[in-house]
């Protein structure tokens, strides 16, 4: 049976997590991963909705996803948040969901 999970198909599927788990400055570096990933929406979303405030997910470090989250503490739907907004993506941007 094929894996239709979102992770399976992730950019960072074979990444080392302590590359992508790191604090401060390393951040942002550790974002070029999601630059062309397929599924940074699902994972940014996943990441929003659950409140994970550790490491970049969907191309966010978590000061970006912690900043989101106060500024729009009433959403209920990050997706259709995101997909309404895609500029809420940040530089990262040239994403479009499929």
């Amino acid at each position: 049976m094929e894996d239709q999970h979102w992770t399976a198909y992730a950019a960072c599927v074979e990444a080392c997590p302590d590359d992508l788990f790191v604090e401060g400055a390393a951040q942002r570096s550790a974002r070029g991963v999601c630059q062309e990933c397929p599924v940074r929406l699902e994972c940014l979303v996943d990441a929003l909705d659950h409140k994970v405030f550790f490491g970049v997910w969907g191309g966010m470090t978590e000061r970006q996803r912690r900043a989101l989250l106060r500024s729009r503490p009433d959403v209920v739907s990050w997706r259709e948040e995101l997909e309404a907004q895609p500029d809420l993506l940040g530089p990262l941007h040239a994403y479009r969901p499929r």
